[in-house]
C-alpha cells in the first residue's frame, strides 16, 4: 500500500472559493494550469512498446498482444511454486490473522517468520540476496499472505512494490542497489512516503524541502508525510521532496536518522494492523549518494514505480474475491429458508453467480496484467491502471453482496460469532479490509482522471495547439492541419472490423461473441472520445465524469478480454465462468454507454456549486456534529517535533 494520491477528488475546478482557511504549513502556492504542467511532465510521454490498453481505446481491438495468453518460464514456476509452499506452510501454522485483528498488530514472531522465510525479498533479484519471483508468483504470494491476514499482504506489498525494492530496481545506480536491496532481502522492512497533510494528488504543491548543503555533498530534509504505510517499523524510507528551483527528488532515508519522529500510529476502519503513521522530518541529514535519480526525476520515478506497483493491489482484491466465493458457495448450501438451501433463491443465486463470476474475471486481468509484466515487451501502464481500478471496485462490490448473503452474520464480527458457538466468519472484516483499496494507491476518481489521460494522448497530441488557449492563430492554423491528416487516417477504421463479422474468432468457441462485442464496443468507444474531443476540445479535462464513464468502459471490456483469454487454456468450467462474466459485463457496458450522453452531470454541478456556497444549510438543521474538534489539516510547518516518537524495531 502506498501513500500515494490517497485523496477521493482532485482539487475543485469549479472556481469556487474554498471555504476553509488555507492550512498552516510549508506549500508552494500554485494555480490550476502550474499544477497540471507538473503532472503533464512526470508522466512517460512516449510509448516504446506496444499496448493492449492503449489500442483498446484508440478502436484497435489488438488480441494478438494478449493471445496467446503469456505463460513464464519453467525456472519461475519451479521457483515460485516452492516458495508458495514455504508461505502456505508458514501462514497456517505460524499467522493467527484473528490474533492480528483484535491487537491490531502483527506480532514479532511472524515479522521474525517472514524474515526467514524471505518473504521481505520476494521481488528482489537473486543477485541481491531476494528470491527473484516473477510478477505472476510474487501476486499469487500476495493473494495466500493476505487470505491469512490483509494487514500482512499490505505489509509486503508496501515494503516491495513501491518501498525501496521497486524504485531502486528501476532507476538506482549499483552502488545502491548493492548497499540497500540485500538489507530489504533480509527483511530491513521499507516505506513510500509521498502524501503530506495538505497534499495528496497536487505534488507541485509538495511542502516537504531537501535543501542541498556541503557543496551539494547532502540534502537536508525538512517537512511531514501522513499516511506512511509501514512508517512505524520501517528501517529505510523513500522520502519524495522538493529540491529548492530544481523539483521533486527521490531519497532513500534511514529511518533513524536524528531529526526523524513517528509522531503518531494511525487508525483505521479496517487493515488494523497496518503500521501507518505521520513521520515529521527536521533538519534530517541525507548524503546525496542516497538520491534516486536526478535531482527534479522524483515524481517520474514515482509514477513509473506505480505502473507495475499497482499489480499488487489487484492481487489482494482477486484474493478477497476467492475466499469470499468460497464463503457463498459453503454458506449459501448450508443455510435453509422456505423449504429451500438460500442459495437455490433466485434473489441470493443471482448474488453467487456475480461473485463466481467476478472473482474469475479479477484473476484473468491480475494474471494477464502480471504476465504482460514479467515478458517486458509491452508498456502495461494502461493496464496495470485498469487491473488495480477495477479490482478494487468489483471486489469492494463482492465484499459487499457477500455480507448481505450472510444477512445478520455478515454484520457479525468473527469473535463475536465464535463466542455463541458458530464458525467465525470475517466478512464483516474482509468488507472493511477492501474498502481503502479504492483509495490507496490512485483513488478511483484519480485513477479515472490517469488512465483517462493516457487514452486520448493521441488526442492531445494532434490537438496540441488547437486548445492551448495561449497558442496564437499560426500556431493552431498548423496544428488543425496536422489533426486533419491524423483524423482523416484514424476515422475511417472505426466505421467496420472484425466485429461485425459473425465467424470472427472462432476459435474461441461460445467465447467469440463475446470478443466480437469487445471489437464492436472499442470502436464504439473510439468515435464517443472523439465526438467528446471535437465538442468540448480543451474543456473535456474538466468533464472529469464523461472521462470516469469512457475509462469504465474500457475497464470492463479488458476484463471480458483477460477473461475469454484465460478461458481458452483453462478448459471447459472456465469458459462456464468467463461466458457468465461477459454476458454480466456487457450489460454494464451497455448502460455506461447510455450514460455517456444521457446523465445529471450538468444540472449535479449547478447544485454543487450552491451546496459549496452554503445555499442549502439549512438541511444540515436538527443533527449533531460527533466530530472531534480540531483543524481540517494538520499544522505541517516545518519545525522540530515535539510529539512522542513512536517508531518500534521488529525482531530479526
Amino acid at each position: 500500500m502506498t501513500t500515494a494520491n490517497p485523496e477521493p477528488t482532485t482539487p475543485d475546478k469549479t472556481g469556487t472559493a474554498p471555504t476553509t482557511p488555507e492550512p498552516t504549513g510549508t506549500h508552494n502556492h500554485v494555480d490550476e494550469r502550474q499544477a497540471r504542467q507538473v503532472a503533464e511532465q512526470a508522466r512517460e510521454s512516449r510509448w516504446r512498446h506496444p499496448s493492449f490498453g492503449k489500442e483498446l481505446f484508440l478502436g484497435h481491438f489488438r488480441l494478438d498482444l494478449i493471445h496467446p495468453h503469456p505463460t513464464g518460464s519453467p525456472d519461475d514456476r519451479a521457483n515460485g511454486e516452492a516458495f508458495l509452499k514455504r508461505l502456505r506452510d508458514f501462514c497456517e501454522t505460524e499467522v493467527d490473522g484473528g490474533l492480528i485483528e483484535r491487537e491490531s498488530r502483527i506480532p514479532d514472531e511472524v515479522y521474525a517468520g517472514l524474515k526467514r522465510i524471505g518473504a521481505f525479498g520476494m521481488k528482489i533479484k537473486q543477485d541481491y540476496g531476494g528470491l527473484g519471483l516473477s510478477q505472476v508468483y510474487y501476486n499469487r504470494a500476495l493473494m495466500l499472505a493476505g487470505s491469512a491476514s490483509p494487514a500482512i499482504g499490505a505489509l509486503l506489498s508496501a515494503h516491495q512494490s513501491i518501498g525501496v525494492p521497486q524504485p531502486l530496481a528501476l532507476f538506482g545506480t549499483d552502488e545502491q542497489k548493492q548497499e540497500f536491496l540485500p538489507r530489504c532481502a533480509k527483511g530491513a522492512i521499507s516505506a513510500f512516503l509521498l502524501t503530506e497533510p495538505d497534499v495528496g494528488s497536487d505534488p507541485a504543491r509538495l511542502g516537504t524541502t531537501a535543501t542541498p548543503i556541503e557543496d551539494g555533498e547532502a540534502y537536508l530534509l525538512d517537512g511531514v508525510k501522513l499516511w506512511t504505510t509501514n512508517g512505524v517499523v520501517a528501517e529505510l524510507l523513500v522520502v519524495m521532496a522538493a529540491v529548492p528551483d530544481r523539483g521533486i527528488s527521490a531519497f532513500v532515508v534511514e529511518a533513524d536518522s536524528p531529526g526523524i519522529t513517528v509522531e503518531n500510529r494511525n487508525q483505521f476502519m479496517g487493515l488494523r494492523g497496518l503500521e501507518n503513521g505521520v513521520t515529521r522530518f527536521h533538519q534530517v541529514r541525507v548524503p546525496a549518494a542516497n538520491r534516486i535519480g536526478k535531482e527534479g526525476a522524483g515524481l517520474k520515478i514515482a509514477l513509473t514505480t506505480l505502473n507495475t506497483g499497482r499489480l499488487s493491489l489487484p492481487a489482494l482484491c482477486a484474493g478477497a474475491a476467492k475466499w469470499s466465493l468460497k464463503i457463498a458457495r459453503e454458506w449459501s448450501a448450508q443455510r435453509v429458508q422456505w423449504g429451500l438451501p438460500i442459495g437455490k433463491h433466485e434473489a441470493i443465486g443471482g448474488k453467487i453467480a456475480f461473485i463466481a463470476a467476478t472473482a474469475y474475471a479479477l484473476e484473468a486481468v491480475l494474471d494477464l496484467s502480471s504476465e504482460l509484466a514479467d515478458a517486458g515487451d509491452n508498456d502495461i501502464r494502461i493496464e496495470a491502471a485498469l487491473a488495480k481500478l477495477y479490482n478494487s471496485e468489483m471486489a469492494w462490490l463482492v465484499a459487499d453482496e457477500l455480507v448481505q448473503i450472510r444477512g445478520g452474520r455478515g454484520y457479525e464480527t468473527a469473535d463475536s460469532m465464535a463466542a455463541r458457538g458458530e464458525r467465525g466468519v470475517p466478512a464483516e472484516q474482509v468488507l472493511r479490509d477492501l474498502r481503502i483499496n479504492r483509495i490507496f494507491e490512485g483513488s478511483t476518481e484519480i485513477m479515472h482522471l490517469i488512465i483517462a489521460r493516457e487514452a486520448v494522448d493521441a488526442h492531445l497530441s494532434v490537438a496540441g495547439d488547437i486548445i492551448d488557449p495561449e497558442a496564437d492563430r499560426s500556431r493552431k492554423a498548423k496544428a488543425a492541419a496536422k489533426a486533419g491528416g491524423f483524423y482523416a487516417k484514424w476515422l475511417p477504421t472505426l466505421v467496420v472490423g472484425k466485429g461485425q463479422v459473425p465467424g470472427s474468432f472462432a476459435d474461441f468457441g461460445s467465447l467469440a461473441t463475446h470478443l466480437r462485442f469487445v471489437e464492436r464496443s472499442s470502436r464504439k468507444l473510439a468515435r464517443q472520445t472523439f465526438y467528446a474531443m471535437s465538442r468540448w476540445q480543451g474543456k473535456m479535462e474538466r468533464k472529469q465524469r464523461f472521462l470516469g464513464r469512457v475509462v469504465d468502459i474500457g475497464a470492463e471490456l479488458f476484463a471480458i478480454s483477460a477473461s475469454c483469454v484465460r478461458a481458452k487454456s483453462d478448459g471447459t468450467n472456465a469458459v462456464e465462468l468467463a461466458d457468465a462474466f461477459s454476458r454480466q459485463a456487457r450489460v454494464r457496458v451497455d448502460e455506461l454507454f447510455a450514460r455517456l450522453w444521457t446523465n445529471t452531470d450538468d444540472s449535479d454541478l449547478v447544485l454543487t456549486r450552491k451546496v459549496l456556497a452554503g445555499e442549502y444549510t439549512w438541511l444540515e438543521d436538527g443533527v449533531l456534529d460527533a466530530s472531534v474538534p480540531g483543524a481540517w489539516i494538520a499544522d505541517s510547518a516545518h519545525r522540530a517535533s515535539t510529539a512522542e516518537d513512536v517508531h518500534r524495531t521488529t525482531p530479526d
